[in-house]
């Protein structure tokens, strides 16, 4: 864990543009956008992948999607639309193995995705 970015960005140890923090749950801006509106959202423990995930982290991932909700309203996009995405290992796109969810919005998403 100690050498895993967002570990590092939820500890402080690497600059980040925040958006939202609960102190559970951390959001940011991603650096190489997809969309006008691209944030991740990571719980601040570290959970490497979907499939770590137990029941007890049940209310943990309801609180990353209502986190999406809360910033979705507040930059304005939950109306006319954004996509919440969770990747899971490598064949799926996930290159950082810690549980995170991107929030895109900004421009029309078409299905499927490219």
């Amino acid at each position: 864990m100690n050498d895993c970015i967002f570990c590092k960005i939820a500890a402080g140890e690497i600059p980040a543009d925040i958006v939202y923090d609960d102190g559970e749950v951390l959001a940011f801006r991603d650096i190489n956008p997809e969309a006008p509106v691209h944030l991740l959202l990571i719980p601040r423990r570290h959970i490497a992948t979907l499939n770590d995930l137990s029941e007890a982290d049940a209310a943990l991932v309801g609180r990353l999607y209502l986190a999406g909700q809360q910033i979705a309203m507040e930059l304005g996009v939950a109306e006319s639309g954004y996509r919440t995405v969770i990747n899971c290992n490598r064949d799926a796109g996930q290159l950082v193995f810690h549980i995170h969810m991107h929030l895109l919005a900004g421009r029309e998403l078409g299905w499927p995705p490219g």
